[in-house]
């Protein structure tokens, strides 16, 4: 009797709990950002920071680890000056070279961690096809002392070479504090997850689809470099352009202090002693694999420009994709879709434009007008191409 009671109840409450109503499982609180930027590189870190300064909930979605694309394989040279920089891009790259300073201390002092920033500038030789531009911004730049004692281990070309007021910094040490202050100001993060789409209803973003989930917003901010033109429901002429680049250890840590820049290749000093010889440009898609031809090249490029570099270890060879445009310009600001917004295709300068991209963004995303004339680098240009 005991156990037929038993079975009974135990058959009553499986009937109670199979017929109990279910709204606390349908009704659970779905979780919202304000925004959500996709593309935890420097630029979207940056953002968030900027827009978490603003009191906004902050979702950085990353499709690998944040920081190991573009950002972690770029030499560090915040080149704002010379022809090398777009006429369109100076106004923003002299703006981003003057923030970058407090932009630093601040990474370090919330994140506790040294950012190698370095102001010792920057000794540039010409490439023959600047030579009939050269005598003026030579008289304009010119070294500070013979080139022998300014660097005294550089080769003696007898080629003509300027001083520029340049910088550089470790984009890994950046990238690495940028994230620790992100995650100090309560930004979230969810990496290794793959955004397949922006999703749109009633003519405006509310959000994103990953391959995992889909997380709710009402801004949405396409800060996925080379990757940006792969997310609908957009199409942005965005390109992987192929990098490689070489980490040398000299047997002198002192051995070079300025940034070096010159047709053979660059030389990028790091304060710990390496030294960085960079970069190629090329047109590979989404191929990051060394090509063993390649490097040597850049090697001996090196070495013809500072010859102790022979006895120098490799210590490290790799390649980025830098995200690159029709016209070379990044694309920045508002999309045709109320709420989706765009900071890509930085190309060569993403390093060196971070803190005026991640300013002027957070103040559009916040419906405020920048200071710069962002025409240049509107999504529309590309969509009147394209009618």
């Amino acid at each position: 009797m005991y156990q037929l009671l038993s079975i009974r109840s135990r058959v009553s409450i499986i009937s109670l709990v199979r017929s109990a109503p279910r709204r606390v499982f349908y009704n659970a609180p779905v979780r919202t950002w304000d925004a959500i930027i996709v593309g935890g590189g420097i630029i979207g870190l940056s953002l968030s920071i900027a827009l978490r300064k603003r009191g906004m909930k902050v979702l950085v979605v990353e499709r690998g680890e944040p920081g190991r694309e573009a950002s972690h394989a770029a030499a560090g040279m915040l080149a704002d000056c010379g022809w090398e920089t777009p006429r369109a891009l100076q106004s923003l790259a002299t703006a981003s070279a003057l923030m970058y300073p407090e932009f630093v201390l601040e990474l370090e002092d919330e994140s506790a961690m040294r950012v190698d920033y370095r102001s010792d500038g920057t000794i540039l030789f010409p490439e023959e096809a600047h030579a009939g531009q050269w005598n003026e911004f030579a008289d304009a730049n010119p070294l500070p002392q013979p080139l022998s004692q300014t660097e005294p281990a550089l080769a003696a070309t007898g080629r003509p070479a300027v001083y520029l007021k340049e910088s550089s910094v470790d984009p890994r040490a950046l990238v690495a504090a940028a994230l620790q202050a992100a995650r100090h100001r309560g930004v979230d993060t969810s990496a290794g997850d793959n955004v397949t789409a922006v999703n749109i209803a009633n003519g405006k973003v509310e959000g994103v689809t990953t391959v995992k989930t889909a997380f709710h917003a009402p801004v949405v901010v396409n800060c996925a470099g080379a990757w940006a033109g792969q997310l609908p429901p957009h199409q942005f002429p965005t390109r992987p352009v192929k990098g490689q680049i070489l980490a040398l250890a000299s047997r002198s840590r002192g051995l070079l202090r300025h940034v070096v820049r010159a047709p053979e290749a660059y030389l990028v000093p790091r304060s710990d002693g390496r030294i960085l010889v960079g970069a190629t440009v090329e047109e590979a898609g989404f191929d990051k694999r060394t090509d063993a031809d390649t490097l040597h090249r850049l090697q001996q490029g090196a070495i013809s420009l500072l010859p102790e570099l022979a006895n120098a270890r490799i210590l490290e060879a790799w390649a980025g994709l830098r995200p690159g445009t029709p016209d070379g310009l990044p694309i920045l600001g508002a999309t045709d879709t109320p709420g989706y917004f765009v900071a890509t295709g930085h190309f060569r300068d993403g390093i060196l434009l971070t803190p005026v991209t991640a300013h002027v963004m957070a103040q559009l995303v916040s419906g405020e007008p920048p200071p710069f004339d962002l025409t240049a680098f509107s999504f529309a240009r590309f969509a009147s191409r394209a009618a």
